[in-house]
């Protein structure tokens, strides 16, 4: 029986559901990643760094590259791939569903490996992971 996996996901939450054909939605397992969540103060040990450039009395303040919040997105995307590609691997689903806040559905494709992105069948940019169960449930399609 073809088993399809559907990541509902965002920064700081993931939630991976099971669906065989003709059965209902079983949740498999939740990821959570805090440092999202946190603001950007408490990602930062203190401010970047400044450069007063010489003799002149001009001041200037190092930017970081990528910002926390940003940053912290990138490292749980990476670590959901991580998930799904063990999963790939041990022929737990067939194909994928990936649902998620666009700007997380971007970070996850850039992670995604050329075997798992054949396995995604479907998208849905929206961030339904906070809703609860049912109510989240309600959003997938009966079919897949």
């Amino acid at each position: 029986m073809a088993v399809t996996w559907v990541l509902v996901a965002d920064s700081s939450r993931a939630r991976i559901f099971s669906k065989k054909n003709g059965e209902p939605y079983a949740e498999v397992e939740g990821m959570i990643h805090p440092e999202s969540r946190m603001h950007e103060q408490q990602l930062t040990s203190d401010l970047p760094g400044s450069d007063s450039g010489g003799g002149g009395a001009e001041r200037h303040a190092y930017a970081q590259r990528t910002p926390p919040k940003r940053h912290e997105a990138m490292v749980f995307s990476k670590q959901v791939v991580e998930r799904l590609e063990a999963a790939r691997s041990e022929r737990c689903f067939r194909d994928l569903m990936v649902v998620a806040p666009p700007s997380f559905l971007g970070m996850l494709r850039d992670e995604f490996s050329g075997g798992l992105s054949s396995m995604v069948k479907r998208e849905i940019n929206k961030n339904l992971v906070q809703m609860k169960t049912q109510d989240l449930l309600e959003h997938l399609p009966r079919r897949i």
